[in-house]
């Protein structure tokens, strides 16, 4: 999502050699880092058996680092550490010029012994929900993993392990979306560890994962409040919100069988699109506060029957030319153990009532659990976090939009919480964002001046085949 420039380094070469592990290169990394591999217990409570962690270690620029490093916690569950090295020169640049950056591909995810299903695009395209259902599950049958160790206690676990066998005291955490559950555990778990934390996308302690139907659908609404608000978005998509029910209409009572070129190789070929193909697009696309805005165009052009803009931007979620992207087999073994147990049939009936992310699409989930077979992990009421907090919300979040930060503060003492109002999910990346983490973590005790996130504008909306207006 975000691209990474060329960082011209001095003093790294010096301090690379002093760090620990080994030089290594990444994508999406333009410079050598460090990468080091560390086993720790597959089961806490029983130590015999381990597995292997990778970590990358980014050291500070400036000679005069403070030791007290940045551990970044990624999203999901299911990304890898290893696939935010691209943030490291766009979000993390100010930080680092006085602090390592510490990156841990969490156990099951990137290069810690990924839990993933491999991907054929092609059948994928044209298999019914039926068969796709019976493909994730002879997949999470075939990887034959224990399952039950790959729990967010386990993984919060795992990093004071790498904090130790790196040598670090206090340490700062920033985690994004579910690295702002994974920060939570880790500083409850480890208080006296813990200096100062970062969260961006809160995740709230009693939050379910899998029930986001009205997050979900209170980001739709804004984004279709915003088309009519613009004029030229409401001159061009006038009827917006009729289009997008008459699609989901069509394709609930039966999926399309469409017949178009494919957009990466222009042969013609059949697609077909289903129910929870088009929700979960749709869902997808409003994580981001740019891509939102392309929204209208898409659901405006399938509602014409030109679905080959839709199922370009589908195809961005669903890269098969590459070996990334997120486990998805280590994010069911999380939700399926820590979230899926606490869904009660009338939260489910609750969260999905008016909202276009309904039943069929939540309770895919636990039809995977069945086969994850993993044991839940009680919830309960979490400890008091004292460590100073900065939370970063957007507006438009979809998932963890701003009320589940403020339902997260509940349980802290220090906590500074900040909305982008033109944000979505993990705002960061945006405007002047990347100097506040350096300010708040320089001094996390005193308040954070916060008004230039204000000025962070809303991108214009597309209107056409041409892209987003000037």
């Amino acid at each position: 999502m975000f691209r990474s420039m060329l960082l011209t380094l001095v003093l790294l070469p010096a301090l690379a050699a002093a760090a620990p592990g080994k030089d290594c290169h990444l994508p999406g990394a333009e410079e050598a880092l460090r990468c080091v591999r560390l086993d720790v217990p597959l089961d806490y409570t029983q130590p015999g058996a381990t597995l292997s962690l990778h970590v990358t270690l980014a050291p500070a620029l400036r000679e005069s680092a403070r030791r007290d490093p940045l551990f970044i916690l990624a999203g999901g569950p299911g990304e890898a550490g290893s696939d935010l090295v691209t943030l490291l020169n766009v979000v993390f640049r100010k930080v680092r010029a006085t602090r390592d950056i510490v990156l841990i591909d969490q156990r099951g995810t990137g290069l810690s012994g990924k839990l993933d299903c491999p991907s054929d695009s092609a059948s994928e395209e044209t298999m019914s929900e039926e068969q796709a259902l019976a493909e994730a599950r002879d997949c999470i049958q075939s990887l034959n993993k224990p399952y039950r160790y790959y729990t967010t206690e386990a993984a919060a676990r795992d990093i004071d392990r790498v904090r130790q066998s790196l040598g670090y005291g206090q340490i700062n955490l920033w985690g994004g979306s579910y690295g702002t559950r994974l920060a939570q555990a880790y500083a409850r778990l480890y208080p006296q560890q813990v200096r100062a934390m970062v969260l961006d996308g809160v995740a709230a302690p009693d939050q379910i994962v899998p029930a986001g139907g009205r997050d979900a659908q209170a980001a739709l609404d804004k984004l279709f409040q915003q088309c009519a608000a613009n004029e030229p978005c409401a001159r061009t998509f006038p009827a917006l919100r009729q289009e997008f029910a008459a699609i989901v209409g069509k394709l609930d009572k039966a999926p399309l069988t469409l017949t178009l070129n494919d957009p990466r190789t222009a042969e013609l070929r059949q697609v077909r699109m289903t129910s929870n193909r088009f929700l979960g697009t749709v869902h997808n696309i409003l994580y981001s506060q740019a891509d939102s805005r392309r929204l209208p165009f898409l659901i405006h052009s399938a509602y014409q029957d030109r679905w080959q803009p839709f199922i370009a931007r589908s195809n961005v979620a669903r890269d098969f030319a590459s070996d990334g992207g997120p486990a998805t087999v280590l994010h069911l073994a999380v939700v399926c153990a820590e979230d899926y147990p606490r869904l009660t049939p009338a939260l489910l009936a609750e969260d999905t009532r008016g909202a276009f992310l309904g039943k069929p699409q939540i309770e895919r989930i636990g039809a995977l659990c069945e086969t994850m077979r993993v044991p839940p992990v009680a919830w309960s009421a979490p400890a008091r976090i004292e460590a100073p907090v900065l939370m970063l919300s957007g507006a438009l979040d979809p998932v963890t939009p701003p009320r589940r930060a403020d339902a997260a503060a509940r349980y802290m003492t220090h906590a500074q919480h900040f909305v982008v109002a033109n944000g979505g999910h993990i705002v960061s990346p945006l405007g002047c964002a990347p100097r506040l983490l350096r300010e708040f973590l320089d001094q996390p005790a005193l308040p954070l001046k916060a008004e230039c996130l204000k000025e962070i504008p809303a991108p214009t909306f597309q209107l056409n085949s041409a892209g987003p207006q000037p």
